[in-house]
């Protein structure tokens, strides 16, 4: 269970919309609207956060629209690493919302080498995803929106062939065996990092970007770990493959970074100051739905995401 501050703190922008809102302060156990208002507008701590949403720029997304599109991003992870340890997903009571609940098409439980560090990783990984699944829907109350239509087959298969991994007429498992596994999961690895990031500068409420930040620090040991493992295996040259792919759908700029080559490491990758970059939601959803166009929907996510936030960038 939450804490009562987190709770108490969250009211105001856990939800997409006004309707929603009243519904949350009615599950918190607040007696009336007009109550309600009444408790916020009397503690300053609200009439700051009433401030800054009233310099926010107009059409800016709410707390509660990041954090569904982050919700999004969790159930996708969540059933690609659930369904490679276990060979089943998500429990249907973690997948129902607002929005229109998808089915997962693909997924299966990899062939581990029984008790190997692989193995053990994707079991830590995928019990940290189904956390954050848990997590955010617990934050988010009614406001949140249900699983999406997934796909972890011909998504796949698109990708790898778009990176150069596979030629045409080939198909691409992710699930067949250990290094499929690992490349596969580097496909998207480290969008969910440069999405967080990209996405604390607009969340207002400093318990979410306390959340954020903190989901947004496993994201990225996730991603070291499946950096650092594809480098012990010297799979540089298809990592390379998949970054130059990331880079050719979220737009003009090259950031995106390979783990290195057999002389040289890059396993954290950074800029010049060391920092990790960001994307915006557009730019992540350009690689969800494999494409460097405006789009609602496609690859990962066959009939887009729920929420607010679903539109990827036009390419520039």
């Amino acid at each position: 269970m939450f804490e009562q501050k987190f709770i108490t703190d969250a009211l105001s922008r856990s939800a997409e919309n006004p309707v929603d809102r009243r519904i949350l302060f009615r599950a918190a156990g607040i007696a009336g609207i007009g109550g309600a208002a009444a408790l916020l507008t009397s503690s300053p701590a609200q009439a700051s956060r009433d401030s800054r949403d009233a310099e926010k720029p107009a059409g800016a997304p709410s707390d509660g629209a990041i954090l569904n599109f982050a919700l999004n991003l969790e159930y996708l992870e969540a059933e690609f690493y659930l369904r490679a340890v276990t060979g089943r997903g998500l429990s249907d009571g973690l997948t129902d919302g607002k929005g229109r609940k998808g089915g997962v098409t693909g997924g299966a439980k990899v062939p581990f080498k029984s008790g190997g560090l692989i193995e053990k990783y994707a079991k830590e990984i995928a019990a940290d995803e189904e956390s954050h699944v848990r997590f955010l829907r617990a934050a988010l109350g009614s406001a949140a929106v249900s699983r999406p239509q997934i796909d972890l087959e011909a998504s796949f298969t698109a990708a790898a062939r778009a990176a150069g991994l596979i030629k045409s007429g080939q198909t691409f498992n992710p699930f067949a065996d250990e290094t499929s596994f690992l490349l596969g999961a580097f496909i998207f690895e480290d969008v969910g990092v440069t999405a967080y990031k990209g996405a604390a500068p607009l969340i207002d409420n400093k318990t979410y970007l306390e959340a954020a930040a903190g989901i947004l620090a496993v994201e990225a040991y996730h991603a070291g770990i499946i950096r650092t493992t594809l480098y012990a295996r010297d799979l540089q040259m298809p990592a390379k493959a998949i970054s130059d792919a990331r880079d050719s759908l979220d737009g003009s700029t090259d950031l995106d970074q390979g783990i290195g080559t057999k002389d040289t490491a890059n396993l954290v990758p950074t800029d010049g100051n060391g920092l990790a970059f960001s994307r915006s939601a557009g730019q992540v959803l350009n690689i969800a739905y494999l494409t460097p166009k405006a789009a609602r929907e496609g690859g990962f996510f066959p009939k887009g995401v729920n929420g607010e936030i679903n539109t990827s960038a036009a390419s520039s």
